[in-house]
């Protein structure tokens, strides 16, 4: 039997790390030392695991923490290898690792605490306020007090703009009568957007005026006159203007709805209906006018009735009456407008045509 040589020892020396390994271990070591040195350097933060355990294990005991300094970080200084080559990195050289894992001691362990949390303070805070309870005086003050009534608004009337009329300007001698009695539906322009304020009335269209203008209550009876159609667009407005007593008809049951109203007609007619009183003594108060003669005798005392309560409007001298003048559609407007304005219904508006009577 052939004797065989005994196999190698294995050499008592380890091989010496790579570059690689050495880095790695270095890497890993730095990472865990930076860890337990930040832990065991927050001593003042809020973690306190000293209030967990150790209260769990004996509630009654008062342990206190003991502060551990950190050890100092070992120098590491790789010893040369005969095997490795004599030539090395500079990274190689006075590289420091942190001491891997303290010695166990006897000491308390300092809890584990989490980083404080930074408050700016600027932000502050706002105090809550407490909420009082009322007093009893308040509340009985509240019980005692009746409350106040409150009647509703009435709703102002809403007037809309007046037509702007093409053939009235707006320095028109009746400009503003116009304005104020289109405004509220009271007289009507034609399909082309004119008025026509030199154009004669006649009875019917004064008629309609009258019924838009003062709406009087007036009686249920049908009047019938030999010269109105029982299909004329006026009736309804003559039956109103005769039983309000604005207008009366002719002898013979006729009314003349086509002849044109003179301006004596048109007084007479607003005297009547607002039941204006005559003044004790006419002819004074119609003195006033340069052509007095002119009213006829049945209208003198309406037409005194009329200038003392300032109805007549002249144009263009407010000396002149001119009763049998046919009366425009101007002159109806200033009238019936001094007729609301006596019964308060308008604002006045001066004007230099309107006769004012010391009366």
């Amino acid at each position: 039997m052939t004797n065989r040589p005994p196999d190698d020892p294995q050499s008592s020396q380890t091989n010496a790390l790579g570059f690689d390994e050495f880095i790695g271990i270095l890497v890993a070591f730095s990472a865990i030392g930076g860890i337990l040195f930040w832990s065991l350097s927050r001593e003042d933060a809020s973690w306190n695991f000293k209030r967990i355990i150790p209260l769990v294990l004996n509630p009654s005991a008062n342990v206190q923490p003991t502060p551990v300094s950190p050890s100092p970080t070992p120098t590491l200084t790789p010893t040369p290898n005969s095997n490795l080559n004599t030539k090395r990195s500079p990274l190689d050289t006075d590289i420091t690792a942190p001491n891997p894992t303290p010695a166990p001691t006897d000491e308390v362990i300092p809890p584990f605490v989490f980083p404080p949390i930074n408050i700016d303070p600027a932000i502050k805070s706002t105090p809550r306020q407490r909420l009082l309870p009322l007093s009893t005086d308040f509340e009985s003050s509240i019980k005692s007090s009746p409350l106040p009534l409150v009647s509703p608004a009435r709703n102002k009337s809403i007037i809309p703009p007046p037509i702007a009329f093409n053939d009235v300007p707006t320095d028109f001698w009746a400009s503003r009568f116009i304005d104020v009695l289109s405004s509220r539906g009271m007289i009507k322009g034609f399909p082309d957007y004119s008025f026509r304020p030199n154009q004669p009335v006649n009875r019917a269209e004064f008629a309609a005026i009258l019924q838009r203008t003062f709406n009087k209550e007036s009686s249920n009876s049908t009047l019938s006159f030999k010269d109105v159609s029982k299909t004329s667009w006026a009736i309804p407005a003559i039956n109103e203007a005769i039983s309000t007593g604005f207008l009366k008809g002719y002898p013979n049951n006729i009314f003349k709805p086509e002849q044109k109203i003179p301006r004596v007609q048109v007084l007479v007619a607003l005297v009547s209906g607002l039941n204006l009183q005559e003044p004790a003594a006419p002819d004074q108060v119609l003195s006033i006018y340069k052509d007095a003669q002119d009213i006829p005798q049945y209208a003198i005392g309406k037409i005194a009735a009329a200038t003392a309560n300032g109805l007549v409007i002249n144009y263009p001298d407010s000396q002149t009456l001119a009763p049998n003048k046919e009366a425009t559609r101007a002159e109806v407007a200033a009238m019936v407008y001094q007729a609301l304005a006596q019964s308060s219904k308008v604002e006045q508006i001066s004007s230099p045509y309107l006769v004012r009577s010391s009366q």
